[in-house]
Order: C-alpha cells, then structure tokens, then sequence
C-alpha cells in the first residue's frame, strides 16, 4: 500500500492526571461505537490532556455532549498510514522542512505487519502549506 497522508480533525480534553480517566473516556467512546483513527494522551501540569482523532467527527461531538464533556474546538492535523521502511518519517518531515514548515508535534509508531502510522500537527498559520507541501 502506498503512503496516505491526509488533514484530519481532532479534538482535545483535559482530565485529571489519574488513574482510570483516560479508560472511563476511552470506555464511553467503544461502548458508543466511535472508532478513533489516533489517540494521544500527556500530562500538562496537575492535568493529563487527551486528543481524540475520530474516524467520524460528528458521531463523536454528539457523544462528548451528551456525556457533558467540555472539548476543545476542532482543531487540525495530520494523519500518515503506509508501509514501514527506513526513513519513512524523515520523507515527509523533510518535505515540511524544505517548505519551512516547523512541525509542533509528531506521535509515530511501527503497526507490525510492515505497516506504520504517524499523526502530527503543524502550527494552525501553516496547516494549508504543510498540505500543499506534502502535496493533498
């Protein structure tokens, strides 16, 4: 399979940072039937935040309301599927580079059977040139 890269919506929650707060979100969501294409989690202070990238944004929104939780707005970034190889990342990291597109943040992880995935965001100024960069 070639490399897909596409803009996706995200959205964040701050929680506790404790046990059990990611899971009981996580657990509302599978109970909800809402697949996420990514999940990120991180402390930030007392604090943990939690970015859900939702295969359907709607469907999600619509479960985060009704369980009252206060989301951020929809944010953008950016979503990497394809096979695994020796410089993957760098490909297009590079192509940001040579545009002058600083990448803010980058989450990337070999899937196992060849595959990998990434998600990264790039400053909201710069989500159109990083798209025209990497050429979607």
């Amino acid at each position: 399979m070639a490399e897909m890269i596409r803009r996706v919506d995200y959205y964040y929650i701050q929680v506790p940072d404790k046990p059990g707060e990611g899971s009981k979100i996580l657990g509302a969501l599978k109970e909800a039937g809402i697949n996420l294409l990514a999940f990120s989690g991180f402390p930030q202070g007392k604090r943990a935040q939690l970015d859900f990238i939702p295969e359907d944004p709607v469907a999600f929104l619509n479960v985060a309301k009704r369980a009252k939780w206060k989301l951020s707005s929809k944010k953008t970034g950016f979503l990497v599927q394809g096979d695994d190889r020796v410089g993957a990342c760098a490909d297009f990291v590079g192509k940001l580079a040579a545009a002058k597109i600083n990448v803010t943040a980058i989450d990337a992880v070999s899937a196992g059977a060849g595959r990998y995935g990434a998600i990264f965001w790039v400053k909201p100024r710069d989500v159109s040139r990083a798209a025209k960069a990497l050429g979607i």
